[in-house]
């Protein structure tokens, strides 16, 4: 199953993101740099990763790096040094970032343990886990390990029949009991993954630590997966040391970077602790939970875009067959306006229209300033379905008074409906010419262009 990065919320970065283009523009506009040229650059780039929350050690050992390169032959014999300095720079937040993404362990049963701080989000991140799994065709298992926040059990099974995943559980019994009895369970009922949610504490609790040990000496998990909320800034690479040394944790999730985070634990965690962040959670939906891609993540950061998720989230939500028909009625002339509609229901699902665009390279800056309503989206489509299926059909047929009637249904006004019909009849003479007239312009069928064309058809 291909994997999504797609959604990484764009806002945790944007401050990030405009901070470091306005210090490599400086340097685009200098034919040779000098050391003085890197250093001031360095000096605000230090600045930059600081206000994002990275960790002041991290921000030193990946500057130092950078510097050293940056003063290089590989820089300052370049014709294009600006973009080698970049490029240094994407090169060392790839590697501080952790140079690849690393997958979940195999093993079958897989068992993974979830652990973390009361209100990290793990109860919510074991469900997606499960929810990822079960589409990976596994068939997961949830365990209500947490038997000590009121109403956790409760939750878990929620979330759980929100995803489709049994949930085991057994309120009156103790936490490690409860894993024994679940792997049990598991083997008899032919479940090849378990998803362990166990009960928060602080990393500087002995006793819950202890008990924690426990559970894991119980479950022998091949994952032992931290969840860490990324808004807590700097404060979450304590988190994910203090676990780390007292438990033994395999890999970090990242939750709530839909939030207002400002990404400083992402580029941390993996340098100070030495554990790779596996994981991120992207949004309340269950799906929104997906792989951690340290190249893609310095590409977002450096406003590069992120093509390559672009094309995995597209082939993931866009139904090919639907998508063939599609293109065929193009052809043929006969797109209409429920086609219409459908094209823009499939876009609505890869998610929100400014993260789209954001992913293609340079438009993060471009974008910069610039209001993208995805209530534009949902006005289109008010639209069209207050059209009669001959009206979708047929579009020619609406007239004044049924532009009212369309306008008053949807909410909006006729001019809103006599916009939409101008782009639609400006989207369909324009696949009319790609399809029918190879790309040329209007008119050149006609003439000699026109004979041209038809000459080389014939051979």
């Amino acid at each position: 199953m291909l994997r999504r990065w797609s959604t990484v919320v764009i806002h945790m970065f944007e401050a990030l993101t405009e901070r470091l283009g306005a210090a490599f523009g400086r340097l685009r506009g200098r034919g040779r740099l000098t050391e003085a040229d890197v250093d001031a650059a360095l000096a605000e780039v230090r600045v930059a990763l600081l206000e994002a929350d990275v960790h002041v050690d991290v921000v030193r050992s990946l500057l130092d790096r950078v510097r050293g390169r940056a003063l290089g032959a590989e820089v300052m014999e370049s014709l294009t040094p600006a973009q080698q300095v970049v490029k240094i720079v994407r090169d060392e937040l790839i590697a501080t970032l952790g140079t690849r993404a690393e997958p979940l362990a195999e093993g079958r049963p897989l068992v993974i343990l979830m652990v973390g701080l009361q209100g990290s989000g793990k109860t919510t991140t074991a469900a997606k886990l499960a929810r990822m799994l079960a589409r990976q065709k596994r068939n997961p298992l949830l365990v209500a390990a947490d038997l000590q926040r009121p109403a956790a059990v409760d939750q878990l099974e929620t979330l759980g029949g929100a995803v489709g995943v049994p949930v085991f559980s057994d309120k009156s019994s103790r936490p490690r009991r409860v894993v024994r009895a679940a792997l049990k369970h598991a083997r008899q009922a032919g479940h090849d993954a378990l998803v362990i949610d166990t009960a928060g504490r602080l990393q500087i609790d002995d006793r819950l630590m202890d008990e924690l040990a426990d559970i894991r000496r119980e479950a022998r998990p091949q994952e032992v997966l931290l969840v860490v909320d990324a808004m807590t800034g700097q404060d979450a690479v304590n988190v994910a040391r203090g676990f780390a040394e007292r438990v033994g944790v395999t890999g970090v999730v990242l939750s709530k970077l839909d939030g207002d985070a400002r990404g400083g634990a992402a580029i941390s965690i993996r340098q100070v602790t030495g554990v790779p962040v596996k994981l991120v959670g992207v949004g309340e939906h269950p799906d929104a939970l997906e792989p951690f891609h340290p190249d893609r993540m310095a590409g977002r950061i450096l406003g590069m875009g992120d093509v390559l998720s672009l094309i995995e989230k597209a082939e993931e939500t866009f139904d090919h067959r639907e998508a063939e028909r599609a293109a065929r009625k193009l052809e043929e002339g006969s797109f209409d306006l429920d086609d219409f509609l459908s094209q823009f229901q499939m876009l609505k699902r890869m998610g929100s229209l400014k993260d789209i665009l954001a992913m293609l390279p340079g438009a993060a800056g471009a974008l910069r300033g610039i209001e993208i309503d995805d209530r534009d989206l949902r006005r289109v489509e008010a639209i069209i379905r207050s059209m009669t299926p001959e009206e979708r059909r047929n579009p020619k047929i609406i007239d004044g008074s049924r532009r009212r009637r369309i306008a008053a249904g949807s909410g909006t006004n006729p001019q809103d409906v006599n916009r939409l019909l101008r782009q639609f009849a400006e989207a369909q003479r324009m696949m009319k010419q790609l399809s029918g007239g190879r790309g040329l312009p209007a008119g050149a069928g006609r003439g000699r262009r026109g004979q041209t064309k038809r000459k080389k058809r014939k051979r």
